[in-house]
């Protein structure tokens, strides 16, 4: 067998010096956007039981995890709240004293510079659970909008650099633009939740969040997971009411989307990596089953490679820690 018979790929696989320069595909601690969660309380430090290495914060201990964040050199957070007291319309969700926007205060405050998303949805805010108006049992849409339209601005007016909008009703991004752009928040973006699934993955966010529904489930308004058309349906109906970015949700099992979502529009592509995705190895890594650092950075990159521009991940901290050596 000749040389000309065959191409010799290995070549460039050679060293890792040969490695490293021909790699297509490169994580970067701007990549990263790290959630946080935030609670209605005092000194509250507490490790959420199915996400190890994930706290709720009080506000008076926030800076210890801000802090941290910025002397990684991450550059985006987003804001998750967990209130003291609930009601069936949500209504600490756009109280202008509600915990995110304490929060965000908070944060800007210390870190004017810090990138900081809201995220905005009622379901950790009412006592029924889920991400809209309920009646009768049903998941009101158009009443839905007033009230997210309402919370989008009141987290601006509390400083919030972007507005995350994650409750999948129909016509949510078009109900807060023109909410943001009446109360003069017209360059304040939207990271539209474009393509949210109804994902078994979520499970340990809501023992973060405390946001599990009290009855039924959230399928007649996340996506059936089994979809990839109405999910470039969804992200387009985001682009034309006006979203700036688009996230898939979950990432891990929807790299397929992610791409497809890249390929099909000029906007930045975020990635939600997910608790369960995250608690997965995380358990696993516990065990010595896997190589934390090693699956970790493979996933993410996957993520990246697949065409995300952004990844929402828990795992961003210790990301760039390996990263960066």
């Amino acid at each position: 067998m000749t040389n000309a018979s065959f191409r010799r790929h290995r070549r460039l696989r050679r060293t890792a010096g040969i490695r490293s320069s021909v790699r297509e595909t490169h994580l970067h601690t701007s990549d990263f956007i790290y959630p946080v969660f935030v609670k209605e309380g005092e000194n509250i430090k507490t490790e959420v039981p199915s996400m190890p290495g994930v706290y709720q914060w009080s506000l008076d201990r926030l800076d210890e995890e801000v802090d941290e964040v910025a002397e990684l050199g991450i550059e985006t957070m987003i804001l998750f709240g967990v209130p003291a007291d609930k009601d069936e319309v949500g209504s600490s969700a756009y109280d202008p004293n509600g915990i995110v926007q304490q929060g965000i205060r908070r944060i800007k405050e210390r870190y004017p510079d810090m990138t900081v998303i809201a995220d905005t949805c009622l379901c950790q805010f009412t006592d029924h659970g889920h991400c809209g108006v309920v009646e009768n049992g049903e998941i009101v849409n158009d009443d839905s909008l007033t009230l997210l339209a309402r919370t989008a601005v009141s987290q601006a007016e509390a400083g919030a650099d972007i507005i995350a909008p994650s409750n999948m009703m129909d016509g949510f991004v078009a109900a807060i633009r023109e909410g943001l752009d009446e109360a003069g928040f017209t360059n304040i973006p939207i990271m539209s939740y474009a393509v949210k699934y109804a994902s078994a993955f979520y499970g340990p966010f809501r023992d973060a969040a405390h946001s599990s529904p009290k009855s039924g489930d959230r399928k007649t308004y996340q996506m059936d997971p089994a979809n990839r058309l109405e999910a470039l349906r969804e992200a387009d109906s985001d682009v034309e009411e006006g979203a700036d970015f688009l996230i898939v949700k979950p990432a891990l099992s929807y790299l397929d989307v992610i791409r497809e979502v890249r390929d099909r529009h000029p906007y930045p592509v975020v990635a939600y990596n997910v608790s369960g995705e995250y608690s997965m190895v995380k358990a696993a890594a516990q065990n010595g089953w896997v190589d934390e650092k090693a699956v970790v950075l493979e996933k993410l990159t996957s993520m990246k490679r697949a065409g995300a521009d952004m990844i929402l991940t828990y795992h961003a901290k210790d990301a760039v820690r390996w990263l960066n050596g």
